[in-house]
Formats: C-alpha cells, sequence, structure tokens
C-alpha cells in the first residue's frame, strides 16, 4: 500500500497568538519539514493525520516568505516533482502561494489581507518525471492571522433620541453602535464608548452633565434632573469609540438628545367672556371665535384642545376646535326663534386632547361665558302641515270647506292666500281666510288623478313680501254614480239550447270604481221569467237561456243588471236575441244547411257534389261520342281502334277547355245551368241535318266571392296517349278543379262552358245519333276499359 502524505508544522511558533509585534517580523533561520508519506516499518498503511492549519500573519512586508517544506519518503531511485493547486495559486484569488517544484518548499508571494481572505485551502501532489502521480494528493490548509488595521467606526453619522422633560436619573433616552472590521475572537474588535463633551439647545441653557453612556453596550441614559422643555430643547452629544478595549484605535460621532414636552399646561380661556349676535332660522353657520392660551409643546397633542357647552338644552350650538390656533368656532346648528328666545348664555370649558400629566401644576379648570343675542327677522309664513292632506268623496257639491286654518305667520303679519296649481280647476281659496273650498265636481276619470289621488299647491305671502308653497293632496272616495251597462244587446241562442246546457253569455260594465263597481247581478223581468232564464257565471258574466222550446225567430228580452255600490243602481237592457237552428259548432245555420244537417255532415255533401261532378263528366264524354258519330262517321275505318277522329290531325279532346269555375254552392244554383252543354237546349240545326249545330258561347258566370288574384293549378291540356288511360285523365282534371283556390266554395261541381270553335263533330240536338248506328263500329270501346265493355255491348251489330 502507498504511503499517505504525513503533515509536519513546521511554523508552529511562527503562529503562536501570544507573538509580539518584534516576533511577527522575525525569520525563523530553520524551516521545518514534513514527512507526509511515511510509511511504518511493518509496512502497514498508516491511517491520515489530522493535519492542522499553517498560520500566516496579514500584512507580513517579508515576501516572499517560506511557510513550509513538504517530502516524500517513498522509496525509490530517481527524481520527485512537487505540485501545488487550489484558491490561492492558479484558483482566483491566483498568485497569493507557490511551491519549488525540486524542494517542495511553500511560499508566500505578497502580502495576505485577513479581512479580504481567512483562510486558504491548498492541495500538493508528488509526481514522477513522467508526471506519474507518486502519491494520493495531500490538503494543506492555510489560515491568515489578524493585526489591529481597521479603525472601529458608528453605524450612523448623527444619532437621534427622545427623552421626555422632567425624567428622572437613570432613564433610557437611547443607544449608540459601532462596527470593527477586525477579527471579534480578538481584542483588535473589543470596542468601548465615551462621551466627550455635550452642548445644549439653546446654548449655554443647561451647563451641568445630564447624560451617561455605557462604554460596552452604548446605551445613553440621564444623569441628573432639571429637564424642562420651556428652558432647553435638546442636547448634542459628542461620542468617541475606541477598540483593544478603550485603548487601541479610535473613531468620534454625534448624538442628538430632544426634549419631549409633556402635558403639564393646562390650557385657559383668554378672555372669559364673549358676546356675539346670531340670525334667527339661519342654522349650520358660524356665531363667533373664542380663544385659549397652552405653554405645552405647539402641534401636540398637549397643545391641541376640545371645547364643551354647557347651559344649551335644545342642543342649538355645537363648538369645534380650529387646529391651526387652538380657537373655539361657536356654530348655530338648529335656527334660532326670535320670537321665542332671543338671548342665549351659553357657558364653554376647554381640555387637551392628551391627559394632563401628574407633575402639572394644580389649577382649576379654565371656563368662559358666551352670550348669543338673536337678531330678529321677517320669516315666511309657515303651513300647518305640507303636503296638506284632504279626504272627500268624489261627489262632494261645489261650495264645500274643505280645509281651513292652514298657515300662519311667526311675525303675526296679514297673509293672503291663493291656489297656485289646479290643472282642472277643482278649486277656489279664500284670499283673506285660506279657507279651500270645491269649485267644480270633481271627476275621477280626470288624467290628473292618479290613484284616486289629485295634486294641487297652495301659496301663502306676507306683508313683506315673503312667501311660501306647499303641495295640497286631495285623496277622492269613490261614489256610486253609474249604473251598469249590459253587453252584448244582441245574439243567438240555439233552438235547443236548454238541453245542451248553452246560452247567450252576458257580462257587463260600469264607470265606477271599486266598491261600486263588480260583482254584477243579472235578473230576468217577471214578464219575462216565464220563457227565459239567466243563469249567474260569475260576478262579471251570466249566460240567456230558454225555459222552453221555442220557435226560430227573433224575440226581445228584458235584463236587469246591478252593481255592488252603495246606494245599488241597475238598469234594465232589452236583449235583441236570435233563435236558430244551429250545427255541431253551435253557429246557426240556414234552411238548406239545416234541413242537411240532421243527417249529414258537411263531408257528405262535398263527396255528392264530387260524384255529381263525375256523373256530369261521364255524360259530357257520351254526348262527344254521339257527336262523332253523327258528324264524322264516315271518315272512321273499322278496326282502327280510334275514338272521335275526324279529318283533322288533332284529337277533338285537345278543345276541351278547362275553367277555374267551380261553382258556388247554395247561391250559385242558377248559375250552374248557364251555358251548360254549349247551351244544347237553343242551339240551331243546320239545314239537312236533324243534328244540333252550336249556338253562340253564353255569357260565362261570375262569382263575386271568388278571390281572382290566386295562381290556379294546371288543368291537363292533351289526352293520354293509350285512350284506357282516359279515367286517370278525367281524375286529373277533377282533382285539378277541386284544389283551384280561385273558385269558392271548393265542394262544388265543375262548370264548364264554351269548348271551341271549328270542331269537325258537328252539332249537337240531344243525346241520340242523327246518323246510322250501322256504319260505325264500336269495338273500340272494349279497349277503354271494363267500365266502357257495357257501353260497347249495346252498340254490338249482333
Amino acid at each position: 500500500m502507498e504511503g499517505r502524505m504525513l503533515l509536519l508544522a513546521v511554523l508552529g511558533s511562527l503562529i503562536s497568538q501570544a507573538w509580539t509585534s518584534s516576533q511577527t517580523h522575525q525569520r525563523h533561520s530553520e524551516l521545518h519539514t514534513m514527512h507526509p508519506w511515511r510509511r511504518h516499518s511493518s509496512g502497514r498503511v498508516k491511517r491520515d493525520w489530522i493535519i492542522p492549519p499553517i498560520r500566516v500573519l496579514e500584512n507580513s512586508k517579508q515576501v516572499p516568505e517560506d511557510l513550509v517544506q513538504i517530502k516524500s519518503d517513498k522509496i525509490f531511485t530517481g527524481e520527485v516533482i512537487y505540485k501545488l493547486e487550489g484558491a490561492g495559486v492558479d484558483q482566483e484569488p491566483k498568485n497569493f502561494f507557490e511551491i519549488d517544484d525540486k524542494t517542495g518548499v511553500i511560499r508566500s508571494k505578497r502580502p495576505l489581507d485577513r479581512e479580504k481572505h481567512r483562510s486558504f485551502t491548498l492541495k500538493a501532489f508528488a509526481l514522477s518525471p513522467s508526471g506519474e502521480r507518486l502519491e494520493n494528493p495531500t490538503t494543506i490548509e492555510i489560515m491568515v492571522l489578524d493585526q489591529n488595521d481597521n479603525r472601529p467606526k458608528f453605524t450612523q453619522n448623527q444619532f437621534e433620541g427622545l427623552v421626555a422633560e422632567f425624567s428622572i436619573p437613570g432613564t433610557s433616552v437611547m443607544s449608540v453602535s459601532a462596527e470593527d472590521a477586525d477579527d471579534p475572537m480578538t481584542e483588535n474588535a473589543m470596542l468601548s464608548y465615551t462621551i466627550l463633551s455635550q452642548e445644549s439647545v439653546p446654548a449655554n441653557a443647561v451647563t451641568k452633565t445630564m447624560f451617561g453612556i455605557n462604554n460596552q453596550t452604548g446605551a445613553i441614559y440621564t444623569r441628573d434632573v432639571g429637564l424642562d422643555i420651556e428652558v432647553v430643547k435638546s442636547f448634542k452629544l459628542k461620542l468617541q469609540v475606541a477598540d483593544m478595549g478603550g485603548m487601541g484605535l479610535t473613531s468620534e460621532g454625534v448624538a442628538v438628545i430632544h426634549v419631549a414636552d409633556i402635558n403639564n399646561h393646562a390650557p385657559q380661556f383668554s378672555p372669559v367672556k364673549y358676546n356675539m349676535l346670531a340670525v334667527e332660522n339661519r342654522h349650520d353657520y358660524e356665531v363667533g371665535r373664542v380663544n385659549v392660551t397652552d405653554r405645552d409643546d405647539r402641534g401636540t397633542g398637549n397643545w391641541e384642545v376640545k371645547y364643551s357647552i354647557y347651559n344649551d338644552p335644545h342642543r342649538s350650538f355645537s363648538i369645534t376646535t380650529d387646529p391651526s390656533n387652538n380657537q373655539g368656532i361657536l356654530t348655530v346648528v338648529k335656527p334660532l326663534d326670535y320670537e321665542a328666545q332671543y338671548e342665549h348664555t351659553l357657558i364653554l370649558t376647554v381640555e387637551n386632547v392628551n391627559a394632563l400629566s401628574n407633575k402639572a401644576p394644580n389649577v382649576p379648570e379654565s371656563s368662559a361665558t358666551v352670550i348669543v343675542t338673536v337678531v330678529n327677522e321677517n320669516e315666511s309664513p309657515h303651513f300647518r302641515e305640507d303636503p296638506i292632506q284632504i279626504v272627500v268623496p268624489e261627489s262632494v257639491v261645489p261650495g264645500t270647506i274643505l280645509k281651513s286654518n292652514i298657515a300662519y305667520d311667526p311675525d303675526n303679519s296679514e297673509l293672503r292666500y291663493e291656489i297656485s296649481r289646479d290643472p282642472e280647476r277643482w278649486l277656489d281659496i279664500d284670499r283673506v281666510t285660506g279657507n279651500i273650498s270645491v269649485k267644480r265636481t270633481f271627476n275621477m276619470r280626470s288624467p290628473h288623478v292618479k290613484n284616486n289621488i289629485y295634486t294641487a299647491a297652495v301659496k301663502v305671502t306676507d306683508s313683506g313680501g315673503v312667501s311660501t308653497t306647499a303641495t295640497l293632496t286631495i285623496t277622492l272616495k269613490e261614489t256610486n254614480d253609474f249604473a251598469p251597462e249590459l253587453h252584448p244587446l244582441s245574439g243567438t241562442v240555439c233552438k235547443d239550447a236548454r238541453k245542451k246546457n248553452s246560452g247567450l253569455i252576458l257580462t257587463a260594465t260600469d264607470k265606477d270604481l271599486f266598491p261600486h263597481a263588480a260583482p254584477f247581478i243579472f235578473e230576468m223581468q217577471e214578464e219575462m221569467s216565464i220563457n227565459w232564464t239567466v243563469i249567474q257565471i260569475n260576478g262579471t258574466h251570466a249566460m240567456l237561456q230558454p225555459l222552453v222550446d221555442l220557435e226560430t225567430g227573433e224575440y226581445a228580452v228584458a235584463v236587469l243588471v246591478s252593481d255592488s255600490g252603495s246606494p245599488v243602481l241597475g238598469a234594465i237592457a232589452q236583449l235583441n236575441v236570435t233563435v236558430c237552428l244551429c250545427d255541431s259548432f253551435g253557429d246557426c245555420k240556414s234552411e238548406a244547411g239545416a234541413i242537411f244537417g240532421a243527417t249529414v255532415g258537411i263531408n257528405f255533401i262535398a263527396l255528392i257534389i264530387i260524384m255529381a261532378c263525375i256523373a256530369l263528366l261521364l255524360l259530357l264524354l257520351l254526348l262527344a261520342v254521339a257527336i262523332t258519330s253523327c258528324g264524322g262517321r264516315r271518315h272512321i275505318k273499322k278496326g282502327t281502334g280510334r275514338l272521335l277522329i275526324g279529318d283533322s290531325e288533332d284529337d277533338i279532346r285537345d278543345n276541351v277547355l278547362n275553367y277555374d269555375e267551380q261553382g258556388g254552392g247554395e247561391e250559385d244554383e242558377n248559375a250552374f245551368s248557364i251555358d251548360m252543354l254549349w247551351n244544347l237546349h237553343d242551339a240551331p240545326s243546320t239545314p239537312g241535318s236533324h243534328c244540333p249545330v252550336p249556338g253562340p258561347r253564353g255569357k260565362q258566370p261570375v262569382r263575386r266571392d271568388a278571390p281572382h288574384n290566386l295562381p290556379s293549378p294546371t288543368y291537363p291540356r292533351r289526352p293520354p296517349a293509350d285512350p284506357t288511360d282516359i279515367e286517370d285523365y278525367i281524375n286529373d282534371g277533377l282533382e285539378a278543379a277541386d284544389n283551384d283556390p280561385n273558385v269558392p266554395p271548393y265542394d262544388t261541381a265543375l262548370i264548364y262552358d264554351f269548348e271551341g270553335e271549328g270542331s269537325l263533330a258537328g252539332s249537337l240536338s240531344s243525346i241520340a245519333s242523327c246518323s246510322s248506328d250501322g256504319d260505325q263500329d264500336y269495338d273500340y270501346l272494349n279497349d277503354w276499359g271494363p267500365r266502357f265493355k257495357k257501353l260497347a255491348n249495346l252498340y254490338d251489330p249482333r
């Protein structure tokens, strides 16, 4: 095992704490050598020693100075190279120490400063010439020894202190402090405080020594009596601090001690009697000021005062302090009345804000007397109440006095009254007495009456021209002035209303307000109670109902309606009642509707009309077939299967026109037959033929109730390619007619009018054909579907 470095102290005598200053400058003639790597003879490696630090005195002027030499005693053949590293060598702060790489001597290169660097920790190495580490590194610690090279300094340029006047000896005043940069564990930093001199402000006010100081702690205290702020305001002390227990380096400082005031003087009034004037009927204004003196320090609580008022039972006055001069400000806080009391005598007292010291002289409390004389002025009149409140019924008669004795004048002068605001001009007032009376009848429905309250204003003026205005509120009590009115005065009642427990609903209105209006009572007159009755529903509604089965027609019924006022007012109203047959909705219906309404509904009637339309279309189709067979049978080839075909290339059905007229229901029964089937009854026949010729087109009936501004549906214009689809063709036309919004009612038959000119089919005079059936082939009817097979069989030549 390699040997460990053994560090020997060679400079032990140099670092002794008992060195004298002369010894610190002597250099040892011998340099001790340390063998940190020495082995035991047995070959065992010894534990690392605890190496004491090397002590070096700061501020040494003998540099460079050898400190210690290290050697390795490991047995080997060859040369050893020593190296040193760490803070102070190759690390900051650099270049304080170095080592001789051949001899192992460690030396300092320049003076050290303990206040900057108190110690250094270095590492020493033993290397072979090739750079191989021969031993483990050894730590070397260098301690810098302190010298008394720093003066003590006070922590403040000037210390401030405060001491109360009349303080007894030994009273603590303040403490001062100082610092020393030298080692606090040595006498170099052991401080001692002293007072060098004392000055008073004002100068020479006090000549005896008033303060002392603790030389170790710096605490300043009083040594004598006689601190009076009226004599001396402050003291200035010159201080000194020294290290080495007072034997070393010194510094000076200043301490200023102010004498603090105590409340040893009570405030005094000057003078003690005052006379002031105050104008009546005014408040929150200054009447006058009082003065006091106080010998305590101005601006402190010992000087500031507060006042009190006695002999003011109504608390009409108050007094405050002006902080700038301690004057008392007397103020009127409640209006004074000259007629009630023209003079007030007040007693004022004063005291300091801070409590009086027990060292103050025993003198009686100071007081002052203030006589306040009230100055009379012309006061405005006063209303006895504002607002003036009056409650009367709305029906009060004109001339009635509503209010008297409404105002008075403190100066007992004559008053003049007037109504300053009266939007409805309902009021009158006596200009001398002020009696308020009714000029016109009140109206609760006036827009100036809000929540039954009418608001006006009254003005009163005294002989000096001073006036006052008050609000006048008149609460109007509702009276029963109007009888209720029945509604409605006409209506309908179903013939079977008694069975269905229905009838005409009645109500009433009343111009009066609560409680003279609803609830209402509905009653029948005796002569009407045989056939009619009134059933009360609630406080505002009733139902008129027949007691017996009445015939349909007009009836006059008298009903009495009464309100809930006091007294009760009622009115008889005659009702014009129509008894009629009603539908399922309770609405009256016409005679025709009444007939059908007993067995069928509106949907059934619409179905009948639709079926009639279909039958009419079929009839038109048969007529077209007959016309074709009459006028153009010679142009039809047997077996071709074509229907209604002439010389023209166009299908005769192209000439059928669609009209947006669908009848008018019951009101359009006459129009339904106009121009139907091209006016067949009036059409003239052509010479030599029994077939009628189409006459001039009749005038298209115009429905008065038709909305002609809505778009009509598109009717089918051309027949289908396959004749078997004729049924769909007809149904499409019916559907378009049924959905046409421009021809109400929408459930009536479609009206057809003139359907084209120049048809090759000829004229029609009857449904029967005017030609021989033998020349016509009707086999094509079998292709039209099962509905036309019977028609085809009728014309079968077999």
